[in-house]
C-alpha cells in the first residue's frame, strides 16, 4: 500500500530519471557537434555561454517573478492570519522563515521561488486567502513550503540552464552548416551517424522542452505529498485544489514564463481536458483530478 512517503521518495527518483534523460541528451548533442564539426572544444565553449547567460536569472530569478507578479511583501502586522500560518508551517518543516508576498488579485493561486530556503518566499493571491478555509489554505501553504524544501526552485533553474543549452547548441550547429562547416566525405557509417545527429538536432530543443515541463509537473506531484507530511492532512489540500480548479477566473498578472510555478494552472484553460496524450506532454501542471486522487488515496 502506497503511503505518504514512498509517494515522496517516488516521485523524487522520477525527477532524476528525468534529469539524466536531460543530461544524456546534452552529452549527446555536444558530441555530435564536435564530431560534426570536428572540434571537441564546441560543447564546453556553449557550456560557458549557457551558464554565463543563466547566472543573473539564477541569483534574481525570485526578484523577477515576484515583481513580474506585482507580489507586495507583508510583515507579521499586515496579516497576523497569513504570516502565522506560514511561521508554523517553517517551524513543522525546519525551514528558515520565507518571505511572505501578497498578490492583489481574486484569482485563487499561489507560488513559491528563491534558490535555496534561505532565499525563499511564498506568495499568496488574496483571492485564495478570502476563498479558503483554514485547513485548506494550511495545505497550500505547506504544498509550496515544500517546493521550498525540496530545492524545486533550484531544480527548475537548473533545468532552465539545460534548456538553453540544448537550444544554443542546436541554433549554432544549424547555422554553422549553412555557411558550409561539418563533415562531408565520412563514409557509409559517418553518413547514418550524421544523419542521426541531424535529427537529434532538429528534435532537441522539442525534447528539451518536454523534459523541463515533465520535470515540473512531477515535481507538483512530490509537494503535493510532501505538503501533506507537513500537515498530516492531505484532505485539506486535496479541497482547496477543487475549489482552485472550480474557480473559472484567470490570474491577470500571470503570463508563460512564470505559468509553471503556481500551484495550478495560472489560466484557466478548460480545454486541456479533451486534449491528446501528446498534447498534454505540453502542460505546465498534471491535471487536478489525477493530484486529487493521489491525495485522497493517501488519507484512505
Amino acid at each position: 500500500m502506497a503511503t505518504l512517503y514512498t509517494h515522496v521518495s517516488q516521485n523524487k527518483a522520477r525527477s532524476l530519471i528525468y534529469i539524466a534523460a536531460f543530461v544524456g541528451l546534452t552529452l549527446a548533442l555536444g558530441w555530435f557537434a564536435g564530431w560534426y564539426f570536428d572540434s571537441y572544444a564546441i560543447f564546453p565553449i556553449a557550456l560557458a555561454i549557457a551558464i554565463g547567460m543563466s547566472w543573473s536569472s539564477y541569483y534574481w530569478s525570485d526578484r523577477i517573478a515576484l515583481g513580474v507578479s506585482r507580489a507586495k511583501p507583508i510583515t507579521k502586522q499586515d496579516n497576523p492570519y497569513v504570516y502565522n500560518m506560514v511561521e508554523n508551517l517553517a517551524i513543522t518543516a525546519g525551514l528558515p522563515m520565507p518571505r511572505v508576498y501578497l498578490i492583489d488579485d481574486s484569482a485563487p493561486n499561489a507560488f513559491a521561488t528563491g534558490r535555496d530556503p534561505k532565499h525563499g518566499a511564498i506568495a499568496l493571491t488574496t483571492g485564495i486567502v478570502d476563498k479558503l478555509k483554514n485547513e485548506e489554505l494550511e495545505g497550500v501553504i505547506a504544498h509550496e513550503m515544500a517546493h521550498i524544501g525540496n530545492y524545486d526552485t533550484r531544480l527548475m533553474t537548473i533545468v532552465v540552464v539545460l534548456v538553453g543549452l540544448v537550444t544554443l547548441m542546436a541554433d549554432f550547429m544549424i547555422r554553422m552548416s549553412f555557411f558550409g562547416g561539418g563533415r562531408r566525405d565520412s563514409g557509409q557509417l559517418g553518413a547514418i551517424v550524421m544523419i542521426a545527429g541531424f535529427v537529434l538536432l532538429l528534435l532537441s530543443p522539442l525534447f528539451a522542452t518536454m523534459i523541463q515541463l515533465a520535470v515540473s509537473r512531477r515535481r507538483e506531484f512530490a509537494a503535493d505529498a510532501t505538503g501533506a507530511l507537513l500537515t498530516r492532512y492531505p484532505q485539506g489540500l486535496a479541497n482547496a485544489l477543487e475549489k482552485i480548479d472550480k474557480d473559472h477566473e484567470p490570474l491577470e498578472v500571470a503570463n508563460k514564463a512564470t505559468a509553471h510555478l503556481y500551484i495550478a494552472n495560472p489560466f484557466k484553460d478548460r480545454k486541456r481536458d479533451g486534449q491528446s496524450w501528446f498534447s498534454k506532454l505540453f502542460n505546465t501542471h498534471p491535471p487536478i483530478a489525477e493530484r486529487v486522487k493521489a491525495l485522497r488515496q493517501l488519507s484512505s
